[in-house]
């Protein structure tokens, strides 16, 4: 098969990924095959592309917003069989015995194993998940639309869980992409008033269209104080104004893998009155369960710029140069 992987990180208009030919993979006890339709295009691919996340294993194939059809089936399968559609996520494995995972945090696993980190993701014509990890997907989703709920879709609802915002609050949105385009729809149909502070006038416009109560820069106040907060940006230089936005006792949720610097804090402006900074490791896999329901419940539809996965390399590029707004997804 072809696939696309990670050999030597560096910025991405120098080429970090590299097509290759690699035997198919075989699946082992409680594996899948799955016949990869299309895959999404996530900042954190960019980020490990880039550098700022170490691989954590020599030519990894990136990629883990994985809609596919299940190809063959290892030993003691039992929740799929072949020929049924699938989505492959960012939580590939947990030990199931750590002290976080016995108290039903596998979100805090000490050993997670992460597709397109620890093992080879959906940027290929086929990939392997463990069967316990993967999702079936809601009926009536095209793939393309399915991919980034995988990712985007999941992190973004968790953090939407994390910043805690009361029914009927204010929800601030610091940047716009693929992960806060869903999340803001969600929001928005459990009845918060959702205010967007991004930089991209499409970023803007799209905000707008979703019915984003105001949309404004992300250096800009927004128009009343904010119950919660999401930060998607990966700018840590946004953490500060993003507190000074937030109304006692709320919560500023940061939902990327990789942040910049955060520069210091003014204790009195920024956290005084009980406002809390908290970070999204990664997702449960109630959580993605919980979405996927919820999504398919809400109408919650992703807006896609599709690329052959030949220029897997391109989209990255464009995602990094902020060229689209919504999900880039790759098809094979």
């Amino acid at each position: 098969m072809r696939a696309w992987v990670v050999e030597v990180p560096g910025p991405i208009g120098d080429g970090p990924l590299r097509r290759v030919e690699r035997p198919e993979p075989v699946p082992g006890p409680r594996a899948l095959l799955v016949r990869v339709s299309c895959c999404g295009v996530c900042r954190t691919d960019l980020h490990l592309a880039e550098g700022d996340l170490p691989p954590r294993r020599a030519a990894v194939v990136p990629g883990h917003e994985v809609v596919g059809v299940v190809q063959a089936v290892g030993s003691g399968v039992g929740r799929f069989a072949v020929g049924d559609r699938v989505g492959v996520a960012w939580l590939g494995g947990t030990d199931g015995s750590c002290r976080f995972c016995r108290r039903g945090e596998e979100n805090l696993c000490e050993r997670p194993v992460f597709t397109g980190w620890d093992v080879d993701g959906g940027y290929a014509e086929a990939c392997l998940v463990d069967e316990r990890y993967a999702y079936r997907l809601p009926d009536g989703v095209e793939d393309e639309e399915a991919a980034p709920l995988l990712c985007a879709g999941i992190i973004g609802y968790r953090a939407l869980r994390c910043a805690a915002v009361p029914p009927g609050g204010a929800l601030g949105i610091y940047g716009f992409g693929g992960s806060a385009h869903l999340t803001a729809q969600v929001a928005l149909a459990q009845g918060l008033r959702v205010h967007v502070l991004t930089r991209g006038e499409a970023n803007r416009r799209l905000a707008a269209e979703l019915g984003a109560d105001s949309v404004g820069s992300a250096e800009d106040l927004p128009p009343e104080p904010l119950d919660g907060a999401i930060l998607f940006a990966p700018a840590g230089g946004l953490v500060p104004l993003a507190l000074r936005a937030l109304d006692r006792g709320a919560t500023l949720a940061v939902a990327g893998i990789w942040l910049s610097a955060i520069p210091s804090l003014d204790y009195a402006g920024e956290l005084f009155g009980e406002r809390r900074l908290r970070s999204v490791t990664a997702n449960t896999r109630q959580d993605g369960e919980e979405f996927l329901r919820l999504a398919a419940r809400l109408g919650v539809r992703a807006r896609t710029v599709p690329y052959p996965m030949d220029e897997a390399p391109a989209a990255l590029a464009d995602l990094a140069s902020g060229r689209f707004s919504g999900a880039a997804v790759l098809h094979t």
